[in-house]
Parts: structure tokens; sequence; C-alpha cells
């Protein structure tokens, strides 16, 4: 666990560094993006290999049922991701969907997981995305909604979004966490 709380606290120091010290952050220039890169894959290998290797400690059992309520909310979530590069006219709607897409993602495994390294996971994960969206709305308050977007953009997210779904519910399979009830 101790692991999947120092990637959380990286990802979310890396995350949040733009925004507190930006000065700083300009100075910095390209080498400051590559550092942050290289911040946020160690981040992720922690979390992941952090999360997979904590103690499975019982906090709640989850209904049966919450696992199509799960699958649904996916769908929406990697929607969610793909819009923030789409061409969709759902893109004028959503100004932050990649943070709108961790939050659902995030609050759809805690409907299904609930032991306690999930819910320090996800719930970190569901807080972060929101506080993220408060704080970029607070720096950048002028926000231009995309405003090219076209039905053919809509078809291409919609089907976009179910491949993508389909293969990271393929992954899940092939880890060992089944993602339909069978």
């Amino acid at each position: 666990m101790n692991f999947l709380i120092l990637g959380l606290i990286l990802w979310i120091a890396a995350h949040f560094f733009k925004r507190a010290m930006p000065e700083l952050r300009a100075r910095m220039g390209n080498k400051g993006k590559g550092l942050i890169a290289v911040i946020l894959v160690l981040a992720t290998y922690l979390i992941v290999s952090g999360y997979r290797s904590a103690e499975v400690i019982p906090v709640w059992t989850p209904p049966f049922w919450t696992i199509h309520i799960t699958d649904l909310f996916m769908i929406m979530a990697v929607g969610l991701f793909v819009l923030a590069h789409s061409k969709s006219r759902l893109r004028a709607k959503v100004r932050h969907p990649m943070l709108a897409g961790v939050r659902v993602w995030a609050g759809a495994h805690l409907l299904v997981n609930g032991d306690l390294a999930s819910i320090v996971l996800f719930g970190t994960m569901f807080i972060w995305a929101t506080a993220q969206g408060i704080i970029v709305n607070r720096t950048e308050p002028d926000w231009q909604p995309y405003s090219k977007g076209t039905m053919a953009g809509d078809i291409r997210l919609a089907i976009i979004s179910i491949v993508v779904f389909a293969a990271i519910a393929g992954v899940h399979y092939w880890l060992g966490y089944p993602v339909f009830p069978g």
C-alpha cells in the first residue's frame, strides 16, 4: 500500500505543480514537460504495482448488480476521454472531459470494489479530478467552447469509445478481472 500512496502523491504533485508554481514551471520550459512526464510515468508505475500488491482488506461488499452500472459508467468514462480529442458536437458541452472521465471511472470502480486499496486509489483519483477541475476553472476562468463539432464527429466518438472500451475489457479479462457477469 505504501507504493500506491507514494504513487498517488507523485501523481497529484505533478499535476498541481503548474498551478501551484506557475512562474517556476514557465521558467523550466520544455525540460519541465519532460520532467513532469517522467514523474507521471513513475507515479503510474507505483500506483499500479502498489495497487496490485496491496493486501486485500475488505471494507464493504458491493452488491452484484453494481457490475452492470459500472460497465455502463465505464463506457461513459471512455467516451469522455475520447471526447477530449474528438470533433464531436458534445465537446462544446464539457469543459474538462478528461477530468470528468476520471471522476466517472473512479466512481464506477468504487461501486464494484470494496477493499481498502480500491477505496484509497479510486477515492483519491475522484477527489483529485474534482479539485483539479476547480483549480483550472479558477486560474483560467475564460473558456471558449469547441465550436467545430459535427455529426460525423459524434459518430466517430461513439465508435471509438466502444472499441476502446472493448479493448479495456479484454485487458481486464486477460489480467483475470472479468468486467461482465458470467
